[in-house]
């Protein structure tokens, strides 16, 4: 099993930026598609951005793509998402999630292509 803790999130005004971590323990992370997801209150959960094991590719949600960035780094067991230009539509508790691959990996856009997952972090951007 793998265990995930985000942390990164806060207030900031429209437009600003917030760097998102999700660091993970339990099993070496490079064995895992990770991802990041987000719910706001009354709505879905809904897929922010994926990265694979190696980092070589990557995919985004569209409401986010072109202002998120989400990067890896499996020697600090640890992924990242850099949010800019935020809107107060991005409000949401942000939350990782991981799977293992154990044969051809897929860059799975929905929550139930994930086993594990953080407690979640909240992000709120105002006007």
């Amino acid at each position: 099993q793998v265990q995930l803790v985000e942390s990164g999130g806060g207030l900031v005004q429209a437009g600003g930026s917030l760097r998102l971590s999700c660091a993970a323990s339990g099993r070496t992370l490079s064995s895992y598609t990770m991802a990041w997801f987000r719910q706001a209150p009354g709505k879905e959960r809904e897929f922010v951005a994926v990265i694979s094991r190696s980092g070589g590719s990557t995919y985004y949600g569209r409401s986010v793509k072109g202002r998120f960035t989400i990067s890896r780094d499996n020697a600090k067991s640890t992924v990242y998402v850099e949010a800019n230009s935020l809107k107060p539509e991005d409000t949401a508790v942000y939350y990782c999630a991981a799977v293992q691959v154990l044969q051809r990996e897929v860059l799975a856009t929905t929550a139930q292509g994930y086993d594990y997952w953080g407690q979640g972090t909240q992000v709120t951007v105002s006007s």
